[in-house]
């Protein structure tokens, strides 16, 4: 049997691939997590600077990666506290872990965020729950701020 590209999502093991069915299945989650996370965040970006009448964000510009990246933190760290307080005992546990794990700040947070999509049956849900609240919040906090610049400058 060939591996065949077209079917790229199989939880079958190819040969070249390391880790168990379980670790697999991590690394999918935290791919589609991550894919989930910038797009959220990438868009609460984009509206937030139309209605600021801002140009787009750019990849090359730091300032703009930072904003980019501290969104995310902020996205992840709000469903976290939402969630965490709903699980039991043995989730908290492997919250916990997952939060002591090596690696950087961001990638313990994804790490958490795995853990609760695991744990938590309507997790997509609430992660489309949590999407709409922080889009709505960024961007008329975003929009609020151009009426009182443009107040301020006549414009408004």
């Amino acid at each position: 049997m060939t591996h065949d590209p077209h079917f790229g999502t199989s939880l079958r093991r190819d040969p070249s691939q390391s880790g168990g069915l379980a670790a697999r299945i991590d690394a999918q989650l935290r791919e589609r997590l991550e894919e989930a996370v910038d797009f959220v965040c990438l868009d609460v970006l984009v509206q937030r600077r139309r209605a600021l009448a801002l140009p787009p964000p750019s990849a090359d510009n730091p300032r703009d990666r930072e904003e980019f990246l501290r969104s995310v933190r902020t996205f992840l760290e709000r469903m976290k506290a939402e969630l965490v307080p709903d699980l039991g005992a043995e989730p908290r546990a492997k919250v916990a872990a997952a939060e002591a794990a090596p690696g950087d700040e961001d990638a313990r947070l994804l790490g958490v965020h795995v853990v609760l999509a695991r744990e938590l049956p309507d997790y997509w849900q609430r992660f489309e729950t949590a999407r709409a609240a922080y889009t709505a919040e960024q961007v008329a906090s975003g929009g609020e701020r151009r009426g009182m610049l443009g107040r301020l400058f006549g414009r408004g």
